[in-house]
């Protein structure tokens, strides 16, 4: 198991731009000794990556693809996407305008100028290497009940080998 947190970063310039995909990236390439296609090999990583999956910042179609670069590359490094995803945990209500309709996609983290009600965004996600496939289940501890005063709420991961 490994816990994984990708840091916020801000273009060389210091303009208002923050991103997090960069951080993401090294992440992978720092687990990527852990992680060589033996078949015996079990690896579970989980944390708060800090990028959106499945949708850019305010629907931009380029930060989008940025950040499923590193969906992408976990993919080709063996790592299976693991959600957490809907129904494991509560959606976004009001469906923010920038998430497709189409989307699993479950709130993990809620803004400090937000309630949990209206925490809208999923940052935190899990992958797992293939053999774990059909072994492991996430789930978001979303509700308002169960989140607390943090601003991410808790992921439940179940493996059962």
């Amino acid at each position: 198991m490994a816990s994984a947190y990708a840091n916020w970063e801000s273009s060389a310039d210091r303009s208002d731009l923050i991103f997090a995909d960069a951080s993401a990236h090294r992440l992978l390439s720092d687990l990527s000794v852990l992680i060589t296609g033996r078949s015996k090999e079990r690896l579970v990583i989980a944390g708060d990556f800090n990028i959106l999956h499945g949708h850019g910042e305010h629907g931009d179609a380029y930060l989008g693809q940025r950040y499923q670069n590193v969906f992408d590359r976990a993919e080709a490094m063996g790592l299976v996407y693991g959600g957490p995803e809907h129904p494991n945990g509560r959606q976004a209500d009001p469906w923010p305008d920038e998430l497709p309709t189409v989307s699993r996609n479950v709130p993990t983290f809620r803004h400090s100028r937000q309630s949990v009600e209206g925490a809208s965004r999923q940052m935190d996600f899990v992958f797992a290497t293939s053999n774990l496939t059909g072994h492991i289940k996430t789930s978001a501890r979303n509700e308002v009940a169960e989140w607390g005063h943090r601003d991410h709420c808790q992921i439940r991961i179940s493996l059962d080998l």
